[in-house]
């Protein structure tokens, strides 16, 4: 590994060389005198002849980079006091081949040709405009010089595209009420345009910019020729009406499940230019019912799960409210999805006092419980600006209502807090110097929960978290250096606090920790973490090399995510890559990661290797191969709150292979293998993709896995024997069956039904239970010993005979399981106007927990599709109002 490090350290330094900047274009526009164009696609209007075409030297960027497309482009801008207007010829020899595929909005198929404006002329973000052949729009905001795209940005623009004897028109209306852009009397903005022409998997630009080279926007050409205009400002309301009834299983005596459920309601969404350089947007009892649910997942590990944002208030413009934390994984200061998170307190049913005799009731009295799956979000705020000095920031702040449980027992009926008033409170600048090369920036975040009721004192009273970051260009931005320092400070009740350091991110409780202590007197917990690299972008060879560090007491969850603390990484990641077409391939990258990491005690926890090659070739085919190596792992966590557990090193090998996604029908498809070292563990799975185009406005994808693991070490319980804890481990035998099916039919570019559908089962099978006696022992099998265990069926539990003496040391439940779901979601979208959009939406969900007598495939789906769906259909409307 030393070797192969040291060797691409040469490469790199061999390939050291950066892309050269083009000459930089410029197009001079005119303002309109008389009537503006009629955005009609035909292009026929006398206003165009007003100003000259630009384009007609565009530039191929892929695949033979550098090279002349196959097709030509040309472009007209003209402006009035309110409108950007923008006309494109996109020359075609063969127009009866143009493909004219549709899709949702932003779904980018088939032919298109597409605008970016850096309105700010920051040479860091910009509006991207798309129109595909077909009358699709896509529009996009991009940030941090072109490596993040935002297509959640909706505007409302105009777009009509036609097909003539020369190739294909489009016509676009862009209102200057949806950039944003300083208050001059003249000014230079960024400009790029893009075409794909599809036949060829080809793009071509205006400005030419090398594949290789380091950034995106701060590489455009410039327009010119704007003077008189004012920023406009914008102001949208849109309120919304829905109406949603429910069916599902009725349950006899359950008085909250009577089998349907009927409801209306209200609310508002709006978005206000405040000024030329600032932008609110406001939501009021948001509803996201028409947002498809996350893909089931089954979790044994002791970590949390992360699930991306769908919610589209808090997706748009989510590239300005964002601080991650490290280079790879999902760690972040702000994390969306925990406002409006599920209820955090559960119901306890067991010890209820329902007739005030100060002592619990009988456990076998029947009771029921109605709660919500979701904290109501009363209201969230979130403003944005850019000035002129290159100075950017956005604050967020919303509030969550408290959420009480109501249960019944025999006609009694109580009601119990679940969730309390919480406030959310997000904040980030960042300041761009030396026109973009230098970049220092800063986000703060706050929790605060009005806590009354005292079972909800386990959680956090306050959460305040507060990073600073900074970031160095040079050369052209070919090299960067970037650092980050984050520190949180959480404060509650000694038993919140407490709770805190018991948490699967930290396990302070454990035996063998020495390097951080359980004080269960604490009420505030103070941690820090940061990361620092340094890189190279362009060339052959790129890199970056870093280090990152989370300590123990790091706490992120309130309002971020954080999956575990008290690690320090470093890593090295190489690629090689050939970006112009050779020998049978379109393009070539070859990648090299290398990380190892430590507790803050200082042990080695884990040393990685991986190497990874992806392909294209000259028919459009692609595909890759790959291995994994860990010579080792140390897990502070699987033992939940237990000693370290050190795990044999492992191997995994990957490859896959796609046809050409131009074709109406391609597939792709992607095994793995993998084992561990001492034969402990074994997996292997499948995945494969289809996708068929059956006609422009059809898109019909189905995408089925397997996966088989078996795990020698898989942790089970901890159990008391005689005030000791045994740490049970057992072997698992896991296999997961997986399928999404998705199908799109475009009515028209602004009407579409989306159909999405998930059947999922998983099945575990434990045996051969262990007792872990040493687990840092040198050798594998000294790290446990294997108990005789007996299956009790009268009580579906494990005898667990751990001395070998024939008597039953304890029992343990039997952690066997089997899980089939159904979810699926079907929308009616319609935008009947721009910005103004009905939807139809129904949701189904099937979930069932077979007995455990058979793990196969058969049994798992036997009973799901026999019992009654939980069904929901809803009507929204939303109509925009444009002030």
């Amino acid at each position: 590994m030393k070797f192969l490090l040291l060797f691409f350290i040469y490469i790199s330094i061999v390939f050291s060389g950066y892309a050269q900047e083009a000459a930089v274009k410029s197009y001079t526009t005119q303002r309109i005198e008389g009537e503006p164009p009629k955005i009609d696609g035909k292009a026929d209007d006398n206003a165009w002849d007003q100003v000259s075409w630009g384009g007609g030297d565009f530039t191929q960027r892929t695949p033979d980079d550098g090279a002349a497309p196959t097709v030509q482009t040309q472009f007209k801008i003209l402006y009035d006091a309110k409108n950007l207007y923008v006309l494109f010829k996109n020359l075609d020899p063969d127009p009866a081949k143009i493909v004219s595929r549709m899709s949702r909005r932003d779904g980018f198929e088939g032919d298109f040709v597409e605008i970016n404006i850096d309105s700010y002329y920051d040479k860091r973000t910009a509006f991207s405009f798309t129109a595909s052949v077909s009358g699709v729009k896509g529009d996009e905001y991009v940030s941090n010089n072109g490596n993040n795209w935002d297509s959640n940005w909706d505007p409302i623009w105009y777009l009509k595209t036609s097909i003539n004897d020369e190739g294909w028109i489009a016509e676009m209306r862009i209102p200057l009420s949806q950039l944003r852009f300083a208050d001059k009397p003249e000014h230079v903005w960024g400009l790029q345009v893009t075409r794909r022409f599809f036949r060829n998997n080809e793009r071509s630009n205006w400005q030419y910019i090398p594949q290789d080279a380091a950034g995106w926007v701060h590489l455009f050409g410039e327009l010119r020729g704007l003077t008189g205009i004012r920023p406009q400002k914008q102001l949208e309301i849109q309120p919304y009406v829905l109406a949603k009834t429910e069916r599902f299983e009725k349950e006899e005596g359950n008085p909250y499940a009577t089998g349907s459920s009927s409801d209306i309601d209200f609310g508002l969404d709006a978005k206000i230019g405040i000024t030329s350089d600032i932008t609110l947007d406001l939501t009021v009892n948001p509803d996201f019912g028409q947002v498809e649910a996350d893909p089931s997942q089954v979790n044994l590990s002791a970590f949390r799960l992360f699930f991306p944002e769908q919610r589209p208030f808090f997706i748009e413009g989510s590239n300005i409210l964002t601080f991650p934390v490290s280079n790879s994984g999902n760690n972040n200061l702000f994390y969306s999805r925990r406002i409006g998170r599920n209820p955090q307190q559960s119901i306890d049913t067991d010890d209820d006092d329902l007739d005030g005799d100060g002592e619990a009731d009988d456990d076998d009295v029947d009771e029921f419980v109605k709660s919500s799956t979701n904290s109501r979000i009363l209201g969230a705020a979130k403003i944005t600006g850019k000035n002129k000095n290159g100075f950017s920031w956005g604050i967020l702040e919303s509030v969550t209502a408290v959420e009480t449980a109501e249960i019944d027992s025999l006609g009694y009926t109580r009601e119990e807090t679940i969730e309390p008033l919480t406030n959310y409170f997000v904040a980030r600048a960042q300041q761009d110097i030396n026109k973009g090369n230098t970049l220092v920036g800063g986000m703060i975040t706050a929790t605060n929960r009005k806590i009354e009721d005292p079972k909800l004192n386990w959680l956090h009273k306050s959460a305040y978290t507060a990073g600073l970051d900074f970031t160095q260009y040079w050369l052209q931005r070919t090299y960067f250096i970037t650092s980050k320092m984050i520190v949180s400070k959480v404060e509650g009740s000694e038993e919140a606090v407490t709770s805190t350091q018991k948490s699967p991110e930290r396990f302070f409780q454990r035996s063998d920790n020495h390097h951080t202590k359980l004080d269960t007197t604490r009420n505030e917990l103070t941690g820090t973490g940061g990361t620092l690299v340094f890189g190279k972008r362009s060339g052959k060879v790129i890199y970056d090399v870093g280090f990152n560090w989370l300590s123990p007491e790091l706490e992120l969850n309130d309002i971020g995510f954080l999956g575990q603390t008290d690690m320090m990484t470093q890593w090295l990641w190489v690629q090689y890559r050939k970006l112009k077409p050779f020998g049978a391939f379109r393009s070539l990258r070859v990648n090299l990661n290398q990380s190892s990491s430590w507790d803050f005690g200082g042990v080695n926890t884990e040393k990685d290797m991986n190497m990874e090659t992806n392909f294209e070739f000259k028919n459009f085919w692609y595909g890759g191969a790959g291995f994994y190596v860990r010579s080792y792992a140390i897990s502070n966590a699987d033992l939940r709150g237990g000693p370290a557990l050190t795990y044999p090193g492992r191997f995994e090998y990957w490859a896959w292979l796609g046809s050409d996604t131009r074709k109406k029908f391609s597939v792709e498809v992607n095994p793995w293998w993998g084992f561990g070292f001492e034969d402990n563990q074994n997996n292997r799975g499948l995945w494969v993709n289809f996708i068929y185009r059956p006609s422009n406005a059809w898109n019909i994808s189905l995408n089925p896995s397997v996966s088989n693991n078996v795990d020698k070490m898989q942790y089970v319980t901890t159990v008391d024997n005689r005030g000791e804890d045994r740490y049970i481990i057992a072997q698992i035998d896991q296999t997961t069956y997986n399928m999404s099916f998705r199908m799109t039919y475009m009515i028209t570019p602004n009407m579409s039904i989306q159909y999405w559908g998930q059947p999922f089962a998983a099945s575990g099978s434990y045996s051969e239970f262990k007792k872990v006696t040493e687990p840092d022992a040198e050798k594998y099998s000294n790290r446990f010993v294997v108990a005789k265990s007996t299956y009790d069926s009268e009580n579906d539990e494990y005898l667990i005979d751990e001395n070998l003496n024939g008597e039953t040391d304890y029992a343990i439940e039997n952690p066997d399981f089997n899980f089939a779901q159904f979810r699926s979601n079907m929308v009616l979208r319609w935008e009947y106007i721009p910005g103004s959009t009905l939807f139809l939406v129904w949701t189904q969900n099937r979930s069932e927990s077979p007995d455990n007598r058979s793990h196969t495939f058969a049994h798992l789906y036997g009973g799901l599709f026999d019992k009654k769906p939980h069904n929901i259909f809803l009507l929204k409307y939303t109509y925009r109002f444009i002030l």
